[in-house]
């Protein structure tokens, strides 16, 4: 019964018990050696609580043997960083010449050095060990005065930071190494599975005869791609660990990162594939024949085989795939050479279309190394030289400012600090340290899940002192309950990592340690330079940071949809997309990422006197704006085939051609007139200020007149076309491109091209109509919102975009 138990234990348990295992077993090898160890050791550690916080930062979130060795390199790094000129300001200034204010401006400074690198060149983790060590060496050097030797107190403070380091390493290789090679290979297994099941759910799904299954089956379908979705995300995590375990070999990084871009094309053919099978009305579906249904299945067969072959590899050696012959596989579409008339059988179409591509895409090649790493090192590369071009500029803009607001909100923070307890003050700076973060963060939520976090392990270990007073081997037992609930607490919600690492800091620096007075007057002591430090960081952030989330992600808002309008309005049948345009899709996915941190940020901050943030109505508008995203992708896929095919010959100039981009152009026409007019209402401050600023222009008469113009932007905006005046547009699109394709490709010959073009302009409908779907979404959406921010005021968008126009005049 026990070993069922144990294999039968959820994922998460076992993740859990893992990490508190291994995070318990570095910790008490520190202990072991400061507290058991020799004297001329325990001499050298002068600072254990350095010791354990090292530890923690390194091996708290489910670190391997790889991240381990990383880290190493990163403490390396960091102690060089900060030790080196911490020596050289000790010998130059002198430990006795220091005071509260210069020891302040000594840690600011040095903060500032570190953090104003970006993201890219210093690791977060070297900035946090660099921060704890500035910290440490300053304000202890303040605090011993005189007694300090300037070369061997930074000495002795590398030497803590090397055994919570050492003790890592050995808590990851005992009693078996933890290699983050295996986590990633269990969870490719993982998700090739995964792959498999949702591609035979979604081929089941098309074939079923039955709604009410069909539905069930399409719920399924959505749960494998959200467990997708985190073991893509876990593979990424633990890469660069599993490239400290293995030899730097390019083919090897080349092949790995080949093999995860193929699984993250595959999942996102998936989704298109779901995407169809949602806007698919009625079950069964009648396009679909008993040809069309076998050659389904027979292409899910031929996928599922080759994706099985790739689970049976390895990452790292050569993938064998079966031999096939694709034209054989993807015959059965060849019967597909008519456009469908009513826009509403467009789906079946769009899932033929995915599947082809998926079968297109699948792993079947693998490129070489300079086809996946194209000139990265390469400084006289077009990346390079902009990269370098833009340099000053990101520095001064982003960089810059996040480095002068964490040194000042450091600074002050051990300022005020000493002010409380000169011993005891460098625990308000190494509050603010441990946790930094680039960027924004929900300042209130972080402050608090801190403070939180320290109170609760300060309990802990005051009470584990008091249980087990007389017995340390105990009191370092009692920590292993302690940091398998911390597990749990860093995946929950409500308190994150930095709550987790927080509570477990704060229960380990009283139970890992002796000789530190009555356990309850330090537990208060720190909690209360805890509270200083974070309330100094909380200052500080609300003079750099006065912009609320909840503006922000307004802001945010509209700058997506900009490039959403942007993006359509660069779709073209006849002439080359240019990389300026793939650049501005990219753009657009980014800019739905930073709006989507924005709205995580906005739910946690505190409302105060403000309006509440409406949370329901982002995230509807992020469902939308994430739609359309993966159907601006699928759109690129098509139109790059139809460009390539439509240029070729005398077809360019084909009026029927020329018409068919006539009607594209109108449907985006409709589409980005919308898009602009919502991006001009999601700026606006408030109905009464553009109000009131109209009645300062004296443009009465204008407005009177503007009734007259509603009638245009009500005609140019989608919801004032009615369902079915948007019927009448996308099924007059089809018509032309049915008639175009038939006068294109009339012969016996053609009829594998013009299945193609058939699939590719079926697919190009189907995205038009799903981006006019998705803009009548973003109007109601927008509308609830402007609802809410002006809840005394009757809303017609069409109105309120007559009088931004006619104030922008």
């Amino acid at each position: 019964m026990k070993l069922s138990f144990s294999f039968n234990m959820p994922p998460l348990w076992r993740e859990c018990l893992s990490s508190a295992f291994r995070t318990a077993l570095a910790c008490i090898i520190v202990g072991c050696v400061t507290l058991y160890g020799p004297p001329s050791i325990a001499t050298l550690i002068a600072f254990p609580a350095l010791s354990y916080v090292t530890a923690i930062l390194i091996i708290i979130n489910d670190a391997t043997l790889g991240d381990t060795l990383r880290g190493c390199w990163l403490a390396l790094y960091a102690t060089i960083q900060s030790i080196g000129p911490a020596m050289l300001s000790l010998w130059v200034i002198g430990p006795n010449r220091f005071s509260k204010v210069t020891v302040a401006l000594a840690v600011a400074l040095a903060a500032f050095v570190v953090v104003l690198p970006s993201a890219e060149s210093t690791h977060l983790m070297a900035k946090r060990i660099s921060l704890v060590q500035i910290i440490v060496v300053y304000v202890i050097a303040y605090a011993n005065g005189v007694h300090t030797d300037p070369i061997m107190h930074p000495t002795r403070l590398a030497a803590s930071s090397a055994l919570g380091v050492v003790a890592c390493v050995l808590a990851l290789l005992l009693p078996y190494p933890r290699l983050a090679s295996y986590q990633v290979n269990k969870r490719y297994k993982q998700l090739i599975n995964n792959i498999q099941k949702r591609l035979k759910l979604v081929v089941k799904v098309i074939c079923e005869k039955d709604k009410a299954s069909a539905l069930r089956l399409i719920s399924r379908a959505k749960y494998l791609a959200t467990m997708q979705t985190k073991l893509l995300s876990t593979i990424m995590r633990y890469q660069d660990g599993m490239r400290w375990e293995r030899l730097p070999i390019k083919i090897f990084r080349s092949h790995c990162m080949n093999t995860m871009e193929r699984l993250q094309e595959v999942d996102t053919n998936l989704r298109g594939m779901e995407l169809a099978l949602s806007c698919s009305n009625s079950f069964p579906i009648n396009t679909l024949d008993e040809e069309l249904e076998h050659g389904l299945n027979g292409l899910e067969e031929h996928i599922s085989l080759t994706i099985k072959h790739a689970k049976q590899s390895l990452i790292g050696d050569t993938l064998t795939v079966p031999e096939s012959n694709a034209k054989s596989i993807t015959h059965f579409l060849q019967s597909l050479h008519t456009i469908p008339t009513n826009y509403q059988e467009l789906p079946i179409f769009f899932f033929l279309f995915c599947a082809n591509f998926l079968h297109k895409k699948s792993l079947t090649e693998v490129p070489t190394c300079s086809q996946d790493m194209p000139n990265k090192k390469n400084g006289n590369s077009p990346e390079g030289k902009e990269k370098w071009a833009n340099w000053a500029t990101k520095l001064r803009s982003k960089n810059l400012m996040a480095a002068i607001k964490f040194s000042l909100s450091l600074g002050l923070a051990v300022f005020m600090g000493l002010l409380y307890s000169k011993d005891n003050g460098y625990w308000s700076g190494l509050a603010v340290a441990v946790s930094y973060v680039p960027g924004r963060e929900a300042t209130f939520r972080s402050a608090n899940i801190k403070a939180n976090g320290t109170m609760l392990g300060s309990v802990y270990g005051v009470l584990g002192c008091f249980v087990f007073e007389r017995f340390l081997s105990i009191r370092f037992l009692s920590l292993l309950p302690w940091f398998i609930f911390t597990s749990f607490l860093r995946r929950s919600r409500m308190y994150g990592t930095a709550g987790g690492i927080s509570a477990v800091v704060g229960a380990i620096l009283i139970l890992g340690r002796t000789n530190i007075g009555p356990p309850s007057e330090f537990a208060i002591t720190r909690v209360t330079e805890t509270f200083i430090g974070l309330s100094c960081s909380l200052f500080v952030d609300l003079i750099f940071m006065p912009k609320r989330a909840s503006t922000c992600a307004k802001m945010e808002l509209s700058r997506c949809l900009a490039s959403l309008a942007h993006s359509i309005g660069s779709f073209t049948l006849l002439d080359a997309k240019t990389d300026s345009e793939d650049n501005n899709q990219r753009r657009l996915k980014m800019q739905v990422n930073e709006l989507r941190k924005f709205v995580v940020e906005a739910e946690m901050e505190p409302n105060f006197w403000f309006r509440p943030f409406h949370n329901a109505c982002y995230n509807k508008l992020l469902a939308s704006l994430s739609r359309l995203v993966d159907l601006l992708r699928f759109g690129e896929h098509a139109l790059k085939f139809l460009q390539q095919e439509f240029q070729k010959g005398e077809t360019c100039g084909n009026e029927d051609m020329n018409m068919l981009q006539g009607e594209l152009g109108h449907v985006k026409k409709l589409i980005c007139c919308s898009l602009k007019s919502f991006e001009e209402i999601c700026r606006m401050k408030s109905i009464r200020h553009v109000e009131k600023e109209l009645e300062k222009k004296t443009i009465t008469s204008d407005l009177e007149a503007g009734e007259s113009t509603e009638g245009n932007a009500n005609a140019c905006m989608v919801s004032g076309l009615g369902e079915d005046g948007i019927g009448e547009i996308m099924e007059s699109f089809l018509q032309r491109a049915r008639s175009a394709v038939d006068n294109l490709y009339g012969d016996e010959g053609e009829k594998e091209l013009k299945s193609q073009v058939v699939l590719s302009l079926s697919a190009l409908g189907f995205c038009l109509s799903g981006c006019i779907q998705g803009t009548l979404e973003i109007e109601e959406a927008i509308k609830e919102l402007v609802q809410w921010e002006n809840p005394s005021s009757e809303i017609n968008l069409c109105e309120i975009s007559c009088k931004l126009r006619a104030l922008n005049k």
